[in-house]
Parts: structure tokens; sequence; C-alpha cells
């Protein structure tokens, strides 16, 4: 990562969110930082029915999406055949260009790419219309014989890109929940090589369908939180309580370009991308490195190469999902990243209380939320840590919303797959 504003530097320039109760990089914000939870009650039907004992029963979801607002020049007759998780994405695409003031024209077609990230693909869609039912009238099931979009995972970007007059890389990257930190890697690297001028990064996520929330609650990879209650308290990551998360859904994108490049379109960035680390920890499938020494190295590799001392870290925005192994193995790496003087470590947060966990759509949530918080220059609180688990016992803003001068951050994520990324951003 370069301080010095080098045309070769990488810049986020655009943000657009489509997610539960946050439209928009404002509404995203503002939830943010006021910890105001999306988690919501599920309705029986997404559970598998009344008879559904013991599984998740909040999740955060997308209601009342209209993609007419947001998309009101595409055609109906090619609306009927998007499923909602590409409708969603289409929009988040636009805000994002939009507010980087990117449109159709203005760069250079083949410098133009688009790179996505999802983890389970349109299971939505193949879920309702192999079910033969969907929970929502509203939102049907593309009849199979005009499914070719709404059943391929790549069509989201793909689709993207045509609205975009995208002709430069377009792909989507499947790899649970480091996907989203990849996406923004190979972006940052196109760039960086000259091998393209803007780069469309998004991560999405629609995974609220019976299959996914039995095999996410079954004994054997139970993860989800069956805690009763209000659902805005389900996820609650570093706290002794803490007994898993719950979905998340929509979709969240970046535009990517060089600080020459936005410099020269009179565009003034969020924040800048430093380094991208992604590694296959090759241990236990399903369970973190829990002594926290593989996640130290990652993350000291990860400064590293952003040319940083651990000191000049202000902020790390955790993978956060409020199991013990995730919670542990971020504790754990702490000391020894940053010594063992508490006092002296960066915090520690977690934002998928407020939006659930997103999956494939994860990272790319992270690192939008980091650009925010440096672009605000005020830290997100991790919200409902309210009883902190004794070894996680360092700071999470708990307090609320922090004013602070924040200079650089990182985003962790952590997947099944033994797979592991860190990625540090700057203020701009």
């Amino acid at each position: 990562m370069h301080g010095n504003g080098a045309s070769t530097d990488v810049v986020i320039s655009g943000l657009g969110f489509l997610l539960p109760g946050a439209t928009g990089k404002d509404e995203a914000w503002r939830v943010l930082a006021a910890g105001d939870s999306q988690v919501r009650t599920l309705p029986d039907e997404l559970r598998g029915g009344p008879g559904a004992a013991g599984r998740c029963r909040a999740g955060a979801r997308v209601t009342g999406f209209d993609h007419r607002r947001h998309l009101p020049d595409l055609p109906d007759n090619h609306a009927k055949r998007y499923s909602r998780d590409i409708l969603m994405v289409l929009a988040a695409v636009e805000q994002a260009c939009a507010d980087a003031g990117v449109r159709p024209g203005d760069v250079d077609p083949d410098r133009l790419a688009v790179i996505g990230s999802c983890s389970r693909g349109p299971i939505e869609w193949w879920s309702q219309t192999c079910a033969g039912r969907v929970p929502d009238p509203r939102y049907p099931p593309i009849d199979v014989e005009e499914a070719i979009f709404a059943s391929l995972p790549g069509t989201p970007a793909a689709l993207s890109a045509i609205r975009l007059g995208a002709r430069g890389m377009v792909t989507t990257l499947s790899n649970a929940c480091v996907g989203g930190h990849q996406a923004i890697g190979l972006g940052a690297e196109l760039l960086r090589a000259g091998s393209g001028d803007v780069v469309v990064a998004v991560g999405y996520e629609a995974p609220f369908v019976p299959e996914m929330l039995r095999l996410y609650s079954s004994p054997t990879s139970r993860v989800l939180s069956r805690a009763e209650g209000d659902p805005r308290t389900t996820i609650k990551p570093y706290d002794r309580r803490r007994d898993g998360f719950a979905f998340g859904e929509g979709a969240v994108a970046l535009v990517l370009e060089t600080a020459g490049h936005a410099r020269r379109r009179g565009r003034d960035p969020y924040a800048r991308v430093g380094a991208v680390t992604s590694l296959s920890e090759a241990g236990h499938a399903t369970r973190m490195d829990l002594s926290g020494r593989t996640t130290a190295a990652m993350i000291a590799r990860t400064l590293a190469a952003s040319g940083l001392r651990p000191e000049a870290l202000g902020y790390l925005c955790g993978h956060g999902t409020a199991t013990r192994y995730n919670d542990l193995a971020e504790s754990r790496a702490m000391p020894q990243v940053f010594g063992d003087r508490v006092s002296a470590w960066p915090p520690l947060g977690s934002i998928k209380p407020i939006f659930g966990h997103l999956l494939g759509g994860s990272g790319v949530l992270n690192c939008a939320a980091t650009a925010l918080m440096l672009h605000h220059q005020c830290l997100a609180p991790t919200a409902n840590c309210v009883e902190v688990d004794p070894e996680c016992d360092h700071d999470h803003v708990q307090e609320g919303a922090r004013p602070t001068g924040l200079r650089h951050a990182m985003s962790l994520s952590f997947a099944i797959g033994s797979q592991s990324s860190a990625m540090t951003l700057e203020a701009a």
C-alpha cells in the first residue's frame, strides 16, 4: 500500500448496497453506525414448516425489494427471466457505478471488468423449483423453460457486465466466505498490472431456503444460533453467551480503479486498497487453527506486504461469526501480532450482528463497511457484544459508534475448507 497517491494505487471510488433494511451507502452507514440489527424472525415456510424444531429461527432478509425502483430501464420481458438474486446484484452494481460516476461509455469497455463472489449461486431458484412451492408469492421462481439465466451462478456478474458494456474479465468466484476478498484482490491485481481501468467487485448471497437452514443447523455442522427472544440480539460476537450466527442476504458492490484514473476523473475515493492475502491453512476442514498462530501469521504477512508495522493498524473488521472457533482464533492471534499489552491492541469488531452472515458476499461487505468507517472516521460498534468472553477480553467497540483518527484498517475472512484471508485498507 502506498501513501503517496501513486498512480498504481488502487482505490474504492464507488459503493452500492442492497441489504436488509439498507439500500444505498447512506442507509448502510446509518444502520452500521447505530448498531441497528436487521435480523428478524423467519417465517415458518422458510424454516421448513412449524415442526422444524431446533433450527435457526432468525435471519436478515431483504424485504420489499422492487427492482423497478433501481432498474427503471430494464425491460419487463428481461426482468421476468431474472431471479431475485440477479436483480439485487444488478441494483447494487448500478448504485456503485452511479456513486463512482462510471456510466456506460465513460470507460474503455475493453478495460472494464466485473468480478463476483457467491458461495451458493442460485440456490433459491433451485430449491423453490425442485420443491414446487415458494414462501412468498410475490417472488415466484422463473419457469424452467425460461430459466437459463436464473439457473447459472455466473449470471449476475455477466448480466451486470452487459448492462455496463464491460468487455474485460467477467467471472464469478465461489470459495465460501473468502471469495469476496479474493474477488477484490483479483480486481486490484488486474488494475496494478495495467490490464484494466475499472473493476466492479460484487458479493452476494440469497441463502434463505429450508435446505440451507437444515444443513447449517445439523448436529455435525451446527453454527446457526438457536437463541430465543428478540431476534435482533441473535448474533453475539466475542460474547460469552454466543451460540452462532444467522444468515443474511443481499448484494454489495465496489468500484475499484487506480488512484491516477480516479484523479483524472475528478473522483474522491473512500479508501485505498492495500495488500490482500488469501491462503489455505491446510488443516481441519471446518475448524480454524485455534492456537491463533495461523491467523497471526496471516495478519503479519498482510501488514508486511502493505508496508505497515503492527502498531499502525487502527482497527480490524473481524469475520466475527459468534462461533467459538472463530472468536477464539481471532482473539488468540492478537497477542502474537500486537504483543502482550492488551491496551495497545487495535479494536477488533464485527458487523455480522447487523446484516447477518452473507457467506460469499461477506468479504465484500466487510471491506465496504470498513471503507465507510475510514471515510467517516468513525468505528461502527460490535452490536450485542455485552458480556465479553474472558478469552476475548479486549476492545470490541461496545459503547456505540466511536469517532476516531483512523488511518489503516484490516478486514478478515475465514471459510469452510481451511481457507483464510486478510486485506488492508487505508484512509483516502
